[in-house]
């Protein structure tokens, strides 16, 4: 019960944030790939980590420099 409260939860957090990106529409492409690659990373280093901050931290940072990289400027 506890495991599936909380992928439900962080489901619901990826789709909040998701959502959420379509507001930033000054932000340029880059930009909006750090985030989101900041957030769904977040959410995966918590998921791996049973909720841990360390983790979740780790993943957020992670994710948003993948993020950033893909999408650098030409």
């Amino acid at each position: 019960m506890k495991n599936s409260l909380r992928t439900l939860s962080a489901t619901a957090l990826v789709l909040a944030l998701a959502s959420s990106l379509g507001a930033c529409s000054n932000m340029s492409r880059q930009d909006r790939a750090t985030a989101a690659g900041a957030a769904i990373g977040g959410v995966a280093g918590s998921v791996l980590t049973d909720g841990s901050a360390a983790g979740t931290v780790g993943g957020a940072v992670v994710g948003g420099v993948i993020g950033h990289e893909v999408e650098k400027k030409k």
